[in-house]
């Protein structure tokens, strides 16, 4: 998967990365947070919040390319929050664990949407965002999700049905199909209650407020 751009997913790269990049799995709390972290640990990180439908393996293409740049890149998956109070205080908590103060944050989707709020509720601690395909408010979403408050008792494959509605529509360009067929197959990996507590986020009524930083320290792509 491209993630943000970077040409092909091509199975031989996603297989070297596996190689040489370990997955992390740490619990803080009740919530257990799966990341890779590479590249040197004396600058503040870039940290990688995938979309709905995506996992912190996403976004490898950019782990590998940038840490060969000299900088630090952690890609994470977001876990099983159900409200985005709770998000802001766990990924709070996540930094403070890895004794982590400032950050660079790139969002796609709904994680450009957690890398907004978490910005406007901690302003000091965010450098920079990079925001991907993202959104502002949730109230669209909220209401093309009517069945919501079912979440928490639908079957696994009807949730993944749901998220990967659209996502295969196409005709695509090759390295996009490869992509959108990673996202897929990472898809797959989710529990129930990962896919649940990510809709649910998705719907939960919010919008971003005002953000403190500059516009020169915000970057959008779409």
């Amino acid at each position: 998967m491209t993630g943000l751009g970077g040409g092909a997913a091509a199975p031989g790269d996603y297989v070297y990365f596996k190689s040489v990049v370990p997955l992390h799995k740490i619990s803080i709390g009740s919530k257990l947070w799966r990341y890779y972290d590479f590249g040197p640990k004396a600058v503040p990180p870039l940290i990688c919040i995938p979309g709905i439908a995506g996992t912190a393996d996403v976004y490898y293409k950019q782990i590998m390319s940038l840490s060969m740049k000299g900088y630090r890149v952690i890609s994470i998956d977001v876990p099983q929050v159900w409200n985005h109070h709770e998000w802001i205080h766990s990924f709070e908590k996540f930094l403070d664990s890895m004794n982590i103060h400032h950050v660079h944050i790139c969002g796609t989707s709904l994680g450009g949407f957690l890398a907004q709020i978490f910005a406007q509720y901690r302003p000091r601690r965010v450098k920079s965002l990079v925001l991907s395909n993202t959104f502002l408010e949730t109230h669209k979403f909220a209401a093309a999700m009517p069945w919501s408050p079912l979440v928490s008792w639908t079957p696994s494959f009807l949730l993944k049905r749901y998220l990967l509605t659209g996502i295969r529509d196409g005709p695509h360009e090759p390295f996009i199909a490869d992509s959108v067929d990673f996202v897929v197959g990472q898809v797959e990996t989710l529990s129930r209650e990962d896919l649940s507590s990510r809709l649910i986020l998705n719907v939960n009524v919010a919008s971003v407020g005002s953000l403190s930083l500059p516009d020169s320290f915000i970057t959008i792509m779409d």
